[in-house]
């Protein structure tokens, strides 16, 4: 899981930002640990460029990628907390802001096969378990 994590930061937004860090390659976490500093200098460095009008790196939506991403990290959270038995304990707002923006890309996501058909949840649903439902797991699995 977290190289398939690794894996989508890599191609999605370092790759486009022009970041290859070095990483060990037998240390998932290590892996990570090398990965989260990476993602960090490469969003501050495109915001920068940005702020000030530069160019010459390829241009990255991060208004629209950064909560894509964050929903990927927070549905994967979900999958595995599940898996364990326990509580998720996912960030409401930051679940509300990805479902903002992976709605209205729900189809497009859905025809790259990597994702299921949304689950239905009561209207009142709160936000992690709206976002668990709309990324095609179902909100009541457990182990």
């Amino acid at each position: 899981m977290v190289e398939h994590v690794i894996g989508f930061h890599d191609v999605l937004l370092l790759r486009p930002l022009g970041t290859k860090p070095a990483r060990p390659k037998d240390d998932p976490v290590a892996r990570w640990e090398v990965t989260v500093p990476a993602i960090r200098a490469a969003i501050d460095s495109a915001a920068n460029r940005s702020s000030e009008g530069s160019t010459g790196a390829p241009e990255v939506d991060l208004g629209k990628l950064l909560p894509m991403l964050t929903a990927e990290v927070l549905v994967h959270t979900w999958d595995l907390a599940r898996a364990l038995g326990v509580d998720p304990r996912l960030d409401p707002h930051l679940c509300e802001v990805s479902s903002e923006i992976v709605g209205p890309n729900q189809e497009s996501l859905r025809s790259s096969g990597l994702f299921g058909p949304a689950v239905t949840v009561p209207e009142d649903a709160d936000a992690p378990t709206r976002l668990v439902a709309l990324m095609g797991r179902d909100p009541r699995w457990a182990r």
